[in-house]
């Protein structure tokens, strides 16, 4: 590969080009089971299984989905939170030869059905308490629901009494039935056979995934990873973690892996390397640091607001996180103060990364153990070339420290977008994948953000596209005007907040907007601010100026 003035940077133990394997992404799971059958591979609230059984409970995943007639390139819609389930049928999907759509299991009916009738799914797999919610979804390519809960993998008694608190925390217990469309879990994996049809893949061409993203115009977009995309990055991840190889892993799974950054961070990673995953299905800083002082996890990839909320607990001090020695942070900007509190809290290292879905994720992070950036993203990981283009040409490269536009290119860059041509053109562009971000390179190649091109907001890692978020508060008969940006938020990045111009002698209270919004939107896209106008300002044709008002918001934060 072509030396780049990062290179001077990499140790020798990181290759600056990597010969990946061109194989299937699903073989991983069959090389970690057979070389490591008895060994653990996920703990789940109590519950632990080895890689032999995992393997061979997706093998039943695969041969039961290919008995209802699953064909190769069908797509696998899975809506579950991280448990034992997320793993096995997302690795069965593929070793049936489908590809894997990841579903927020937080979506409602409305964003369910555009990414169910966009991908063309024609499985999905949920949790029995979202079943009342998918039920509800028709006119889409859906044919089989295949139903599982969270008691299914609990150990006893846990099991027995967990019904009881799902009827307190969510007010229901949903009773499955086995029926022509709906299949149950328990009795895929109880009379299940392990044998199934081996599909031949093609893994530079073969989709493994459809992970919808977005921008600011129209709907989410489903970015097209193949087996090989994917097989890339988690290589490129195992590379920069070179320290891993030498001894046995524990890795903490706060990262969901329905977001591609958990996927190959955590899911992904952990198999290849045979890795012990402990699973924990919601974000709770009690559990969490519990769970951190119990199974004593040494690698533990997360968002800076994760990072946050354990430093900011109350308890933290009474436990002890010293098994933490490397962690990842991506999503958005890590402050400084807390990369450095949770380093001295753990005796850990903290670094600062970067990446995209489109790029499966990861393009560019700091050393782990080498020399590191504060305020840098890092530099571009093996076989990852990353130039700045100017902002008035994207053909003409930007200067040492100009600001421009940010461009990546490497094996692990997407296909395109599903279905979307227009799409994939604008950001794929003589073999580059323009990011939309904004940034820059020092003299000694290191990159930096500082700012989005896009106006995609980003709280708690979550990407939020304000116009899907506009087009609810139109709906309401007394807004008349909206317009939703991100401003700065301490905790989560960013945070959404709603410009709202009232009709005429129309009232409405901050409390009903937001009841409004959460009947229609994921609770992370709902405004978190109401601010209610006589005007809004606009260019001379009458475009909403957007940034204007953030900036208004970002003085005003400035001067507090």
């Amino acid at each position: 590969m072509e030396s780049k003035k990062w290179h001077a940077h990499y140790p020798d133990t990181i290759p600056k080009s990597i010969t990946y394997a061109e194989k299937p992404l699903h073989a991983f799971l069959q090389e970690s089971a057979e070389r490591n059958e008895h060994k653990k591979a996920l703990h789940f609230l109590g519950k632990e299984m080895t890689y032999g059984e995992v393997y061979g409970e997706a093998k039943k995943f695969a041969s039961y989905i290919q008995s209802l007639g699953m064909r190769k390139g069908d797509k696998v819609a899975i809506m579950l939170p991280n448990c034992p389930q997320a793993v096995i049928s997302y690795y069965g999907t593929l070793m049936a030869g489908g590809i894997v759509v990841q579903t927020n299991p937080l979506y409602t009916e409305r964003e369910l059905k555009y990414q169910l009738l966009d991908s063309e799914a024609a499985f999905i797999v949920c949790l029995d308490i979202l079943l009342p919610k998918v039920s509800k979804v028709n006119n889409t390519d859906l044919k089989h629901t295949i139903v599982t809960g969270i008691k299914d993998y609990l150990p006893f008694p846990k099991n027995l009494i967990y019904p009881f608190i799902q009827r307190k925390e969510y007010n229901m217990v949903v009773k499955v039935s086995q029926t022509e469309n709906t299949h149950v879990w328990k009795n895929i994996m109880e009379y299940g056979i392990g044998d199934y049809a081996e599909v031949e893949v093609d893994p530079k061409r073969d989709l493994a995934l459809l992970q919808y993203t977005g921008g600011t115009t129209g709907n989410p977009k489903g970015v097209m990873l193949t087996h090989y995309n994917l097989v890339a990055n988690v290589q490129m991840c195992e590379a920069w973690l070179y320290k891993t190889k030498y001894k046995s892993q524990t890795v903490l799974a706060v990262l969901p892996f329905f977001h591609v950054y958990g996927m190959t961070t955590v899911m992904n990673f952990a198999v290849v390397q045979a890795s012990k995953m402990v699973l924990m299905p919601k974000f709770n800083a009690t559990d969490i640091l519990k769970t951190i002082a119990k199974q004593k996890p040494t690698l533990f990839p997360g968002a800076p607001t994760i990072y946050i909320g354990l430093l900011n607990h109350p308890d933290l001090d009474k436990y002890d996180l010293s098994s933490i020695e490397a962690c990842l942070s991506g999503s958005a900007p890590l402050p400084i103060e807390v990369q450095e509190q949770f380093e001295k809290k753990t005796g850990g290292r903290l670094i600062e990364g970067y990446g995209l879905t489109e790029s499966s994720p990861v393009t560019h992070a700091n050393f782990v153990w080498e020399k590191r950036v504060n305020g840098s993203i890092g530099v571009p990981w093996p076989d990852t070339d990353a130039k700045i283009f100017r902002m008035d040409s994207d053909q003409e490269e930007a200067e040492i420290g100009e600001v421009g536009e940010v461009a990546v290119n490497g094996p692990q860059i997407m296909k395109g977008y599903w279905k979307n041509k227009e799409e994939t053109e604008k950001v794929l562009r003589n073999g580059w994948l323009y990011t939309g971000d904004l940034g820059y390179m020092d003299e000694q190649g290191y990159f930096y953000i500082v700012d989005r091109k896009k106006d995609m907001i980003i709280a708690s890692g979550y990407n939020i596209y304000p116009r899907e978020v506009e087009e609810i508060l139109y709906e309401h008969d007394a807004v008349q005007e909206a317009v939703v940006a991100g401003i700065p938020d301490e905790y989560r990045g960013e945070t959404v907040k709603a410009y709202i111009v009232l009709k005429e002698g129309r009232d409405i209270s901050e409390e009903e907007l937001d009841a409004f919004c959460r009947k229609h939107l994921a609770v992370y896209k709902v405004p978190k601010i109401y601010e209610f106008r006589k005007e809004l300002p606009k260019t001379a044709v009458g475009k909403i100026l957007r940034r204007k008002l953030v900036d208004e918001d970002k003085e005003k934060i400035s001067h507090a």
